[in-house]
This record gives C-alpha cells, structure tokens and sequence, in this order.
C-alpha cells in the first residue's frame, strides 16, 4: 500500500502544548477508526509552522477524506516513491 507524506500548514505549530497536540492526535485517531484500517497514520513531525505527517493509504482521495473528517489542512500530499537513510550509501 502507498506511503504518503502529507504538508500540513498550521502558524505557530512549535508552540503547541503538549494537551493541544494530544487533542489534536485523538481527532486523528477517532477519524481513523471511522475510516477502517485501510489508512494508517504512521508518524508525524512538527516544526515551527508545519506538521508533516506520515501515512499509509490506498490513495490519496483516502488522505484527503481523512483531512477533511478531522478538520486538518492538507497543504500537500505526495506519494513516497523511495525511502533512503545512511544505510543507502552502503
């Protein structure tokens, strides 16, 4: 199944507190039991004003779908076509 990485902007992200991301993580995870299991959110990594997000999903319709049950932006969705790391290089 497609990994996706998905760019969420969202002003001042770094400065969430710790309840606002928890709040946030258990809208995703509500969605995604509405969804079924055919979308897996993996991981996610906030920076100063964004969200990356990490998911596994039939296509991106289904990530969408996801962003606009959850009330999330989804400034960008793009398939992972490889996935490297130092390891690469050997």
């Amino acid at each position: 199944m497609p990994k996706f990485v998905i760019e969420r902007e969202i002003p001042k992200a770094g400065d969430l507190k710790k309840s606002e991301l928890q709040g946030i993580s258990q809208t995703s995870c509500g969605v995604l039991q509405q969804l079924g299991p055919q979308v897996q959110w993996v991981q996610s990594y906030v920076t100063d004003d964004k969200i990356y997000c990490i998911y596994i999903a039939p296509d991106e319709a289904s990530v969408r779908k996801h962003a606009e049950m959850g009330g999330f932006p989804a400034n960008s969705i793009s398939v992972v076509r490889s996935i490297i790391d130092p390891t690469t290089a050997e």
